[in-house]
């Protein structure tokens, strides 16, 4: 039987909207990644969105994911507790300056420590850095409970909702 879910885009116009998380882990840290093995992207898809229903690119093949990471306007970062890896984000952008955060979480032994918010800060930041001038993201109520709260606590803002039937 087909499940309601609410599906919700945000976005950011200012880096000024920012606000910032009040993470107190320390040693993490947050890498570029080169984009040359699409094992990682997609190791981290899979194990990331396994529990919040993420099945866009479970049937990708390999070619999907060397197309992902071909695209000159994709960025994969990752961060790290010392040697550890803890979560990543992508970013795709288009010749307009709108920054798309397209997937972003964290593993779930790392719930609760504020990482999430350090990371999005981190995303938010790099897109504006890098000449953003919108950051957008999309999220639904299949997703961790704290992701909607997390991007609203960050500054961005709801710009479109809809209600979708999923199996």
């Amino acid at each position: 039987m087909p499940k309601k879910v609410s599906r919700y885009f945000l976005e950011i116009h200012s880096i000024k909207h920012l606000k910032l998380s009040k993470c107190l882990e320390r040693n993490l840290s947050i890498k570029k990644e080169n984009n040359s093995n699409k094992d990682l992207p997609q190791f981290l898809y899979k194990k990331i969105g396994k529990d919040y229903n993420w099945k866009d690119r479970l049937y990708w093949s390999d070619n999907d994911w060397i197309r992902l990471i071909s695209n000159p306007n994709y960025e994969l970062y990752t961060i790290f507790k010392n040697e550890d890896l803890v979560g990543y984000y992508e970013l795709i952008f288009d010749q307009h300056e709108n920054f798309e955060i397209a997937y972003f979480g964290i593993f779930k032994e790392y719930f609760g420590k504020k990482i999430g918010g350090y990371l999005l800060c981190h995303a938010i930041e790099n897109s504006f850095n890098k000449g953003a001038k919108r950051v957008w993201v999309h999220t639904c109520t299949l997703d961790h409970p704290n992701a909607f709260k997390n991007y609203i606590a960050r500054g961005m803002r709801i710009f479109k909702s809809e209600e979708l039937n999923v199996d």
